[in-house]
């Protein structure tokens, strides 16, 4: 372990362009990284390894063939569950607006505000690209809006887990009154099932990736190559 090099580092130019990230200047990891070198970039500082360290979930699977349609794709990873999982809060909201004092603090507690800030945040930071935007090359490594936004995101997700356990906790009477509660082969069951499902979705990308440096063109040449025709241009 102790032979073992980290990886080069790669200016913006020195990478294909679909790799460009607005205002991020260096930090870059080489595009036809081997296996071992994504491994040990994970602990050196580029301008992902915030992103790794705070997100160990796969990223931009079509962004070598289609960038702008991932850009879509991924945006909408993150605003489907945001909606399905808050319409149900927006809709006490509605019933409970205007219907008495207590109402409305009940069905919006404070874990409840701070994930919905937190969501919002983290959609901002994803489509605005600050503060990298105003001030290129500072927050190549620490302060991006990649970087935040993840954060972002794991606050939000925390507040809501802390909006799920004050409503069960405010509901548990209620609960108790209706269906029974799942049952551990029940809770297991659908444990394996969801593992399943992720599995199958891992392997199938995957799968997708292993073929993408043979038929993809922008990774035939080097790095250094793509960034020469990128200077010329």
């Amino acid at each position: 372990m102790l032979s073992l090099k980290l990886p080069q580092l790669l200016q913006v130019h020195q990478v294909p362009r679909v790799f460009w990230e607005d205002g991020i200047m260096s930090g870059y990891r080489r595009p036809t990284s081997s296996a071992l070198d994504c491994v040990l970039s994970s602990f050196q500082m580029t301008n992902e390894t915030v992103n790794i360290w705070t997100h160990f979930l796969p990223t931009c699977f079509l962004e070598l063939e289609s960038p702008g349609l991932s850009k879509v794709l991924r945006t909408g990873a993150f605003a489907y569950p945001f909606l399905f999982d808050n319409l149900p809060l927006f809709y006490r909201l509605g019933l409970c607006w205007g219907r008495g004092h207590g109402c409305g603090q009940e069905a919006l507690s404070t874990s409840h505000g701070y994930h919905l800030f937190c969501a919002l945040l983290t959609g901002f930071l994803f489509a605005s690209h600050l503060p990298e935007r105003l001030a290129p090359g500072r927050f190549d490594y620490i302060g991006h809006s990649h970087q935040l936004f993840h954060i972002c995101a794991v606050l939000g997700t925390h507040f809501q887990l802390e909006a799920v356990l004050a409503d069960m906790g405010s509901r548990r009477a209620w609960l108790a009154t209706q269906e029974p509660a799942l049952g551990l082969a029940g809770t297991v069951a659908t444990l394996v099932l969801a593992a399943a499902g992720n599995l199958l979705i891992i392997a199938a990308f995957t799968a997708t990736l292993l073929r993408a440096p043979s038929t993809c063109p922008l990774l035939q040449g080097g790095p250094l190559e793509g960034g020469t025709q990128a200077k010329q241009q």
